[in-house]
């Protein structure tokens, strides 16, 4: 008996957080203290002992102590259970939220005594407090959901709700928000379900967050374009659940997209004809440009329903013979049904009225703008005896760039060079941009003025060679990295000039011409001997294979890591070799993580993804996993003695350093 008594005082003190009993008989006071409730109030249990007055009372915090004196009245009326929340204040004045479960009762002598035990809620306060401030007074939406297949959301903010226009739900009729919360899907749209499904995973998987940019599907059927981040959590009970926020960011978009469209339509119009804009959420076609004496002038910019315009303007404009063609041509590509996903754009030949009458051919195909909106180009076909003067009169670079114009649209840019080597950009998409390796906030100066080509081209990941040879030839091909989906690509590149000056825009369009993965997969090497080659120019092999970097720079960054033998290397350290003209910033951290990228993915291309290690943003490479001639040297082997003659790393400068060492060492 004893010993359970000892066992009860035990879990009295140490396992029942914040116990204490009370007399509730005048004077109320505290007639057991445990250990636990001392220390969270920072005490010591004589401070707490006093039978003539409640010492606890005087740690409850003042704006709280007439709500505890009522949970203590009510307890002394009548034998029940009651839950209070109240805050205390700690010996050394931390604030703490703690739920109070008490209960009261009767002792054979009849006085009436009451039990307290204390759990600190002091991190849920916090929480809900900071969720009520984001709620009221940040403009951005916010969701939780399960981690399932097909997760399910267990909250949806107000301004959540809102963004997504649920209407009021009425009985009899749908709530809507509550089916759009049975899978979170519902609420993204269908081109972009397998995207979003890839950070989901991402985020599960690496338990990161992801940011970006994302579409969402309003119940009202209209989009909404927001920025936000997903991050994984574990809740209060243990179960994983993934958290969104979100900043609707529509009206921007549009916004950016309205200028964004305008440049696209200035350039289209140096090469079509006509250009007509078709919004499939809106069912609208509108004329965006033609000629100043087209019949379709008079109708420019003026939105018309698709089924009638294309009576009215398209088909009723079309030779008899070629109406019943454009009009299913036109039909399929409403039901979706011309991109085949090869990224070829879909296009027509048919014959049709000029604006003086005449019948002419005409050419004419959809550029992909979204999911919703498309823009139809087209321009007349002159006849082959024309075709064929024209190419020998004018320029076959220009009559080529027209054709791929034609067939291709992933990019656009317009260069003007002057004859002193300078560049100054014209406009451009934004894709267009990145290649280059600008962000839109700096592309906008480069317009300004001219730039030499070798500095305008420095941040790209092709070389200035390529670059002289598309300018001098018309055409050239670059391997492109795409940072997104993380695979490689090849792009062609037409470049062709719009008048014969010396002077006169050039204007460039690239287009994607990837190689198939088993292609990719076939040209491996079987042998997976990985032999670095530093005393003279470096190189990698893998086997008898040299590794064909498409990045000099990450290269470069590899060359860095074999140089530091084996230890770690920071991004700030990296830059500082990788770009040593420029400080560490936003910017060349961007470059920076791209250029790693670019090398994990090369690396593994070739199976030997391996041999170097990456830490919390720090790369090495794995000395072991590789045979390598200054590795080889250093060991001080007789058989390696001769590899070092006098050169180290040719191709970088910052190699001296190493250089002077061995050399040192020899002498």
């Amino acid at each position: 008996m004893n010993d359970m008594l000892k066992n009860m005082d035990e879990v009295l003190n140490r396992q029942i957080c914040g116990f204490h009993q009370y007399v509730l008989e005048e004077p109320v006071h505290i007639s057991y203290v445990s250990e636990n409730l001392c220390e969270l109030l920072g005490v010591h249990k004589e401070e707490l002992s006093d039978s003539l007055r409640d010492v606890y009372e005087e740690f409850v915090h003042p704006a709280d102590r007439s709500g505890y004196r009522e949970v203590l009245k009510k307890l002394s009326d009548a034998e029940q259970n009651l839950t209070a929340e109240y805050r205390i204040v700690r010996e050394d004045g931390q604030v703490l939220y703690i739920r109070d479960a008490l209960t009261s009762k009767k002792t054979r002598e009849g006085v009436m005594v009451a039990t307290s035990v204390l759990t600190d809620i002091t991190d849920i306060k916090n929480i809900n407090s900071d969720m009520q401030f984001f709620n009221d007074s940040i403009p951005c939406g916010f969701l939780r959901y399960t981690c399932e297949k097909q997760p399910r959301v267990t909250y949806m903010n107000a301004r959540m709700a809102k963004l997504m226009r649920f209407p009021e739900a009425r009985d009899g009729e749908i709530d809507y928000q509550e089916m759009y919360k049975s899978n979170v899907f519902l609420m993204i749209p269908m081109e972009e379900r397998r995207r979003f499904s890839k950070y989901l995973n991402r985020v599960y998987s690496a338990d990161t967050p992801v940011a970006g940019d994302m579409t969402l599907l309003r119940c009202d059927g209209t989009r909404a374009h927001v920025f936000g981040w997903v991050a994984k959590i574990v809740g209060e009970n243990g179960e994983e659940e993934f958290q969104s926020v979100c900043m609707d960011v529509t009206e921007r978009y549009q916004t950016r997209k309205s200028a964004q469209t305008k440049r696209y339509i200035k350039a289209l119009a140096d090469v079509y004809d006509k250009v007509f804009e078709f919004n499939l959420d809106a069912n609208t076609v509108k004329c965006l440009h033609c000629a100043d004496d087209s019949y379709f002038k008079s109708f420019e910019n003026l939105g018309m329903q698709i089924g009638d315009a294309l009576e009215s303007w398209l088909v009723a404009q079309t030779e008899p013979e070629n109406q019943a063609q454009i009009r299913k041509f036109f039909m399929d590509f409403c039901q979706k049904r011309l991109y085949d996903g090869s990224g070829k754009p879909p296009q027509i030949t048919y014959r049709a009225k000029s604006h003086d009458g005449t019948v002419k051919q005409y050419r004419g195909m959809f550029i992909r703008v979204d999911d919703a909106v498309s823009f139809y180009c087209c321009r007349e076909l002159k006849n082959t005896e024309d075709a064929r003067l024209l190419k020998e009169e004018n320029n076959l670079l220009k009559e080529k760039m027209r054709d791929i114009i034609v067939q291709f649209s992933d990019g656009l840019a317009a260069f003007e060079v002057n004859p002193d080597g300078g560049v100054k950009p014209l406009y451009a998409s934004e894709n267009i941009c990145e290649f280059f390796g600008y962000s839109k906030e700096e592309w906008l100066p480069l317009t300004q003025c001219y730039t030499p080509i070798d500095k305008f081209v420095a941040y790209s990941e092709a070389s200035y060679d390529d670059f002289a040879q598309l300018l001098a030839k018309g055409e050239a091909e670059f391997s492109y990295f795409d940072y997104k989906t993380e695979t490689e690509h090849t792009i062609k590149a037409i470049c062709s000039t719009k008048e014969q000056s010396q002077g006169s825009p050039r204007y460039v369009m690239l287009y994607k011409v990837d190689k198939g993965e088993k292609e990719t997969k076939k040209s491996l090497p079987e042998k997976r001997i990985v032999s670095i080659r530093t005393f003279g120019y470096f190189d990698v092999f893998v086997g008898d294979s040299p590794i064909a970097f498409r990045n000099k720079k990450s290269k470069e960054l590899f060359a860095l890591l074999v140089d530091r033998k084996g230890g770690f290397v920071s991004s700030e350290e990296a830059i500082g070799f990788l770009w040593e003209d420029e400080p560490v910033s936003a910017l060349t951290l961007s470059r920076y993580r791209k250029v790693a990228l670019r090398l994990k993915s090369t690396l593994e291309e070739y199976g030997i993804a391996g041999i170097v290690e990456s830490v919390d943003g720090k790369r090495r490479i794995v000395m072991d996993k590789v045979d390598c001639d200054l590795y080889n040297y250093l060991s001080g082997k007789s058989e390696y003695a001769q590899l070092f003659k006098g050169s180290y790393l040719t191709n970088y400068s910052w190699g001296e350093m190493t250089l002077g060492e061995l050399i040192g060492n020899q002498e």
